[in-house]
């Protein structure tokens, strides 16, 4: 597995634009930091993001495994770009020639994405213990490292769509139309969510229940969003007599969808491969 995973990361590095795009995200994922010093001071009202609670133990690893979760596109266009390049470039038949095979060109590429995937949680990891240290309000121990089924839930939702976009690679051989696909789909269950709700089962939770199941859906639904958690938005929803309270807790049932969901996208990855005329 090593050699796999060594000839797909020199293939990344080596392309100009995929190591761009990987730095960048990693650069862009440290940027969480510059939130706490977003400052507002204009005669009585005052505004300090880090003195709102947001980088306290544990709400930290909600927060940040929510807001990193949002620049995985960076790394979704590496991983289609890795697919569409060993079309453009012919690195894939030179692979299968050299006598790799197909089976192994797919783990290769699963490798990649479960390293790109454990690459962001550790970061995320790290850096949300030194920002914790540096602003939370609550350090002891059994504080600090509760919630950390975050970050499995950022770990397993980066891997399902990763491997999504896999996929979408292999299914389509180029990178435009691979990510035009993925927005298609989004819109597709944007649209599939809102039949239900508003016109099959209107004033019932039956149309969450079905939609749970949907792919992007699924991902979603790992790590909600957590701005209703801090006790500043619970008192301005109080005032205006808005309900605030609700599960905020890793949806485990999700995580068993996601799982369900990556293998899928991979296996029919390794069938679509298997039955190409290359």
């Amino acid at each position: 597995m090593k050699r796999l995973l060594s000839i797909e990361l020199q293939k990344i590095w080596m392309n100009k634009a995929s190591r761009i795009l990987t730095l960048s995200y990693f650069v862009l994922l440290s940027f969480i930091a510059l939130i706490a010093a977003i400052k507002f001071d204009i005669g009585p009202f005052k505004f300090h993001l880090a003195e709102m609670g947001i980088f306290n133990f544990p709400f930290i690893w909600h927060f940040n495994t929510y807001v990193a979760a949002w620049l995985k596109f960076f790394l979704a266009i590496v991983i289609v770009s890795m697919m569409a390049n060993e079309y453009s470039y012919g690195t894939l038949k030179q692979n299968l020639i050299d006598g790799l095979s197909k089976k192994e060109f797919i783990l290769s590429k699963f490798l990649t994405v479960v390293l790109f995937a454990f690459g962001s949680t550790v970061f995320v990891f790290v850096m949300s213990l030194l920002l914790g240290f540096s602003f939370s309000s609550y350090t002891e121990f059994g504080i600090i490292f509760s919630d950390l089924d975050y970050l499995l839930a950022f770990f397993v939702k980066l891997t399902g769509f990763f491997s999504f976009c896999l996929f979408l690679g292999i299914l389509v051989k180029r990178s435009a139309f691979a990510l035009g696909f993925l927005l298609v789909w989004s819109i597709i269950e944007a649209i599939i969510r809102g039949t239900l709700a508003f016109k099959i089962f209107p004033n019932s939770d039956t149309d969450e229940k079905i939609t749970q199941f949907l792919p992007l859906e699924s991902m979603s639904n790992l790590i909600v969003n957590p701005g209703p958690r801090l006790s500043v938005i619970k008192n301005i929803g109080t005032q205006m007599g808005i309900e605030t309270e609700g599960n905020f807790n890793v949806d485990y049932t999700a995580v068993l969808i996601v799982l369900a969901w990556t293998f899928v996208f991979i296996y029919f990855s390794y069938k679509l491969l298997k039955n190409r005329d290359l």
